[in-house]
């Protein structure tokens, strides 16, 4: 008979979705395992079990952050219209960064990076390279230094927008901060487009 398993993946997601929330609230200092390991309904040495230390558990966030929002960028796919389909991969980081604002946080503003690794550089991430393949097709032909140009200047464009609604800085209810973000991301990215 297999020995059955002390700690699961279930209680891994917990301890992530815990530790971004603590993230996000109170900085990357405020991480303890021990502090963790209470919200979560856990002891400390289940996370070190699952995780090995406090350094790893703040990376795993940053990872399932990421793992989460590929994910839900790969859902867009591509249509007869990539414009479209553009727009849609806009539409679609904003509502991530809305329903993940924790991890979302972890992702972009984490003060530390994992000891035993070089952070990646944003145009080498797969989240980055879906972005820039949905330029690379409304913008057939162009060359390569202008289709990174403007996946650039699209993403800073959506980040910070995002950034902005996270912080509560952008007026009105959640319609007339969706159509906001249409309108600049429409005016705007039409802009960075045609260079």
């Amino acid at each position: 008979m297999a020995r059955p398993r002390l700690h699961d993946d279930a209680l891994r997601t917990r301890l992530l979705e815990v530790t971004s929330r603590v993230v996000s609230s109170d900085g990357e200092d405020a991480v303890t395992v021990r502090k963790v390991a209470a919200e979560a309904g856990t002891s400390a040495s289940a996370v070190y079990a699952l995780l090995g230390s406090r350094e790893a558990l703040v990376g795993a966030v940053s990872e399932e952050g990421f793992r989460r929002f590929a994910e839900r960028l790969a859902a867009v796919g591509q249509g007869d219209d990539p414009a479209a389909d553009l727009r849609d991969l806009g539409r679609t980081y904003r509502r991530f960064a809305l329903a993940d604002p924790h991890f979302y946080r972890v992702m972009f503003y984490r003060g530390v990076t994992p000891a035993d690794s070089e952070p990646e550089a944003a145009v080498d991430s797969p989240t980055f390279r879906v972005l820039h393949d949905a330029v690379a097709r409304v913008l057939r032909g162009a060359p390569p230094e202008h289709v990174l140009s403007a996946a650039v200047g699209l993403w800073g464009l959506v980040h910070g927008l995002v950034s902005l609604e996270l912080a509560g800085l952008l007026p009105g209810d959640e319609a007339a901060r969706e159509a906001a973000f249409d309108r600049a991301a429409g005016t705007v990215g039409s802009a960075l487009l045609r260079g």
